[in-house]
């Protein structure tokens, strides 16, 4: 129950808070990549009820609910075997989907210099600290904050960011599948004793 009740709070941090955050309240936000936030508070939520019906199990001492959570968390480990693999394959399609985000507000502003695609640009430069496309001559007349580095590459940054949260992501996975498999090893252990005890009696 805890582990689950840390996934959430882990996915709805990457969702809603640093700069995934400013990412979402833009229209042209990459939503394709918000998916996995929303599949990993899914997965916690299921972790934790999971979790409370595999305690009511072991205090009811039922072999029943302990079989189920075994049974759940199978297919949660199995799921999360299935997300990484999915994930790992479609880390360079998410980067160059975000990118070309960038690049379309990119053309945007140079056809349009003024008004809300001005401070839609400078709200990407001002959440991923950078400042157009790498050359100098792409930077000229671009709305960059003034603590940014001029030489800083967006297309680059917006590719640490993606390798970054893949990587926090990664290592929650691999803590949640270890918990998954201490969880049905003690479960079967549990069954087991449980019925031992009722033969011997």
């Amino acid at each position: 129950q805890l582990a689950g009740l840390a996934v959430i709070a882990f996915g709805l941090w990457l969702r809603f808070g640093g700069v995934m955050a400013d990412f979402a309240s833009d229209k042209k936000s990459p939503e394709y990549f918000f998916m996995g936030h929303y599949v990993l508070v899914g997965a916690g939520a299921l972790m934790t009820t999971v979790g409370f019906f595999g305690c009511c199990g072991a205090a009811r001492e039922s072999q029943c609910l302990i079989g189920a959570f075994f049974a759940c968390l199978l297919v949660i480990f199995a799921a999360e075997i299935t997300a990484g693999v999915f994930a790992f394959i479609g880390k360079k399609v998410a980067i160059q989907e975000a990118q070309k985000i960038y690049e379309d507000i990119y053309d945007d502003y140079m056809k349009n210099p003024v008004g809300k695609v001005n401070s839609t640009i400078y709200h990407y430069h001002l959440a991923l600290q950078c400042c157009g496309k790498g050359n100098m001559e792409q930077q000229m007349g671009l709305p960059c904050p003034e603590n940014t580095q001029k030489a800083s590459n967006c297309l680059v940054e917006i590719q640490n960011i993606i390798d970054a949260n893949l990587h926090l992501v990664g290592i929650v996975g691999i803590a949640i599948a270890g918990t998954t498999i201490f969880g049905m090893i003690f479960s079967m252990v549990l069954c087991c004793a449980i019925r031992n005890t009722r033969d011997m009696i």
